[in-house]
């Protein structure tokens, strides 16, 4: 009663509205710049299940904006570390943790526990697959987007509305930058994220307007609101209702595509660079001069250091974020490079045990 008392003296909300949230089953897609603040919020409001998908790790360049983590969080995947925030939050809700990305053959298991889908992604290949999955188990999608100065809102797929396919019926097929390119105003998804999670609780307490059949709009510059009409499109409700989900989620920044390399392969390779994308701070330290580190964050700042007569074999902690640096190594004309599958702390157990100076620049 004293956790929740100022939603309990809200005549429109009291016990009974209280007891809905506790109820309530919310899956958030990315603890990131949307998903920190949604969570927030909701895990503050008491809803009694909370499910955490990101399969990334903090970093500290995420720390501008991203408000459920701290220094000490650098390195741990998102998943994991925001329901260890969350936990001390509000201890008397369950918080599900999947340190996983989101895909074809996970999503409708995951999906088919929750009762709302919050999608804090940041590319488009999670979004269509998030609004496609939504569709398919009938789950009410709050959407929410941001890009620099501007944020997006809106509920789909929310009592017989419009889905995402409906507004953007397929994924653009020129590149579109992410923040680590074009940079964010670090308030901006607080705003945002915050917004959706108003909308998750509107749609469990069946207070107000949700904002089903608009696409909701805001800029942070000159604080000025828009909204835009949503019309439902039928054929493409269908299409993925009768078709269920594609093979074939096409990524929003069309990366180019990377190789990827196993422990095991890269005795086959000579003359190498090793190049280390992990933030500092980061463990294991590699202290031997023979790995070059440039953070993702800066890394196409630094692109002069890297030497294209050599193989550059990049890694970090899970393979994720090498993959993305070595995607910018690909656009830039390196051609001899490659993505390490496994992490950081099986790369210096194995240079370790091969003798590591076979393998210095």
């Amino acid at each position: 009663m004293d956790r929740y008392s100022r939603h309990i003296n809200l005549k429109e909300i009291g016990p009974v509205g209280q007891a809905k949230l506790s109820n309530a089953k919310v899956l958030v897609i990315g603890a990131g710049g949307l998903g920190c603040p949604a969570l927030l919020y909701l895990t503050a409001a008491g809803i009694g299940t909370i499910g955490i998908i990101d399969f990334d790790v903090v970093e500290e360049s995420n720390l501008q904006r991203q408000v459920l983590f701290g220094t000490s969080s650098l390195g741990k995947n998102k998943a994991l570390a925001a329901r260890e925030r969350l936990k001390d939050l509000n201890p008397t809700i369950s918080i599900n943790a999947y340190p996983e990305k989101l895909t074809i053959k996970n999503v409708l298991e995951i999906f088919k526990n929750y009762d709302i889908i919050v999608d804090g992604s940041d590319n488009f290949e999670t979004r269509y697959l998030t609004n496609d999955a939504s569709l398919l188990t009938k789950k009410p999608l709050v959407f929410g987007a941001i890009y620099k100065f501007e944020g997006q809102v809106s509920v789909f797929n929310y009592s017989n509305g419009p889905s995402y396919r409906c507004l953007f019926p397929n994924p653009p097929k020129n590149t579109i930058p992410n923040c680590a390119e074009t940079g964010v105003l670090g308030v901006l998804p607080g705003i945002i994220g915050s917004l959706q999670a108003n909308e998750v609780l509107k749609i469990i307490l069946g207070l107000g307007n949700v904002l089903s059949e608009k696409l909701w709009c805001y800029n942070a510059l000159t604080t000025q609101v828009s909204s835009f009409s949503i019309k439902r499109n039928e054929t493409q409700i269908q299409s993925v209702l009768n078709q269920g989900l594609s093979d074939n989620y096409q990524t929003s920044t069309c990366e180019i595509a990377v190789e990827e390399i196993s422990l095991n392969k890269v005795k086959t390779l000579q003359n190498i660079q090793w190049v280390d994308v992990r933030e500092k701070g980061e463990t294991p330290v590699f202290n031997n001069n023979g790995i070059l580190q440039i953070p993702l964050s800066m890394f196409k700042k630094n692109l002069e250091k890297l030497n294209k007569s050599k193989t550059l074999v990049l890694f970090c902690q899970q393979g994720i974020r090498s993959k993305q640096a070595a995607t910018i190594c690909k656009q830039h004309n390196f051609d001899n490079c490659f993505s390490l599958k496994e992490g950081a702390s099986e790369l210096i157990n194995y240079l370790k045990s091969k003798n590591y100076e076979n393998y210095q620049t």
